[in-house]
């Protein structure tokens, strides 16, 4: 559906984000019979993995869980990743005739009187009876603020502005950060012919087994956890280490993953620590923050959700403070299984909200003489 198009009349359903979960909560809509809509900001398919570096191949994706009703199609491991999964997108939109609605920025979601939500976007206001925020994270990166980062003559991105490591060939590049994208960094920039520095908060949590099922229940519970209490959620690295995968392997036999503790500031040329013995200092050309992503929520503000600590109280997809509001792909929901789940638990809860507002409507309504 073209954003041109005129906005419909109040819907059961809409749904904010066209990625992973977003797909998953319209699938269960679809199923359900609700009149939705999601609205996706992209100019097309595929959700945060259409802005993936391109050096990032499918052979290097930890997994891509499918989405429901549909098995992910064999896929040339040699084949980018921002390539692949939209493409697979695409076809699910497609076969699942989703209602998607695109390019459309929502501003904010706001109450509309009788129960209803408005979303307000660039492309005019729906109306609505519950919404799925489907937002995710990719469009909030978190760069730390350190001193003298104004003073820093080099370059300095997020993960969401690596295009790849040719451009740091005979450079050196500090990669801040404790995750697998950052090991990642290492690797392509040294064997571009780039050096580096790995430099963390905390030592990095390696971890010596596999990532189980029971694992994986462990830190969603974990996260759960956070969310239940009102706090924003972990990153998923604070929670599960950093499992032996076969790129983490392969830069500890390189000699890549001799991790630095984190520095104190930036300089004109580089980076500081302040040690007891004086400043020590070290060159960089460029600081490559690998510091993670928070959670887009800014256009739910109106709706006064967030709590004292940071994030929004949750009771499983359903914020406690608001029983129309769900948010799938959010806190113990962050992961590509996690949010298949999380969207099938959003519209059983919606569907029942539904079902007993329209019983207590028509129990309220005069009978006919």
């Amino acid at each position: 559906m073209d954003a041109s198009e005129p906005v419909p009349a109040p819907l059961d359903a809409v749904v904010i984000g066209a990625g992973q979960a977003g797909l998953s909560a319209a699938y269960f809509l679809r199923r359900a019979g609700l009149d939705f809509v999601v609205l996706d900001a992209d100019a097309g398919p595929g959700g945060a993995w259409r802005h993936r570096w391109p050096t990032l191949l499918m052979e290097s994706v930890h997994g891509v869980h499918e989405l429901p009703g549909m098995p992910v199609p064999p896929v040339d491991p040699a084949e980018q990743a921002r390539v692949a999964v939209p493409a697979y997108f695409a076809a699910y939109e497609h076969a699942m005739d989703l209602p998607v609605v695109r390019p459309v920025k929502v501003a904010a979601v706001r109450e509309a009187g009788e129960g209803l939500l408005a979303v307000d976007t660039d492309a005019g206001t729906w109306t609505t009876r519950t919404l799925i925020n489907a937002t995710g994270t990719w469009r909030r990166p978190f760069l730390p603020y350190y001193p003298g980062a104004a003073d820093f003559r080099g370059r300095q991105l997020h993960t969401v502005d690596y295009a790849g490591p040719d451009e740091f060939r005979g450079k050196h590049v500090v990669v801040v950060g404790g995750g697998t994208s950052a090991i990642h960094f290492l690797a392509e920039i040294n064997a571009a012919g780039g050096t580096t520095t790995w430099v963390t908060r905390r030592p990095p949590q390696f971890r010596d087994d596999e990532f189980t099922p029971e694992l994986g229940r462990a830190a969603v519970a974990r996260v759960e956890e956070r969310v239940r209490q009102g706090l924003p959620p972990q990153s998923v690295v604070t929670v599960t280490g950093l499992p032996p995968t076969a790129a983490v392997r392969d830069a500890r036999e390189r000699g890549l993953l001799d991790r630095t503790p984190m520095f104190d500031r930036l300089t004109p040329d580089g980076v500081a620590w302040d040690t007891a013995d004086g400043p020590r200092t070290m060159h960089a050309d460029a600081v490559l923050w690998a510091t993670g992503f928070r959670a887009a929520l800014d256009h739910l503000a109106p709706l006064g959700l967030r709590e004292p600590g940071g994030g929004i109280r949750m009771d499983g997809t359903r914020t406690a403070a608001d029983p129309r509001i769900h948010l799938v792909g959010y806190g113990p929901s962050a992961s590509t299984i996690g949010a298949n789940r999380a969207g099938r638990a959003a519209v059983h809860e919606i569907t029942r909200l539904l079902r007993d507002a329209d019983a207590r409507t028509s129990r309220a309504a005069p009978s006919a003489a």
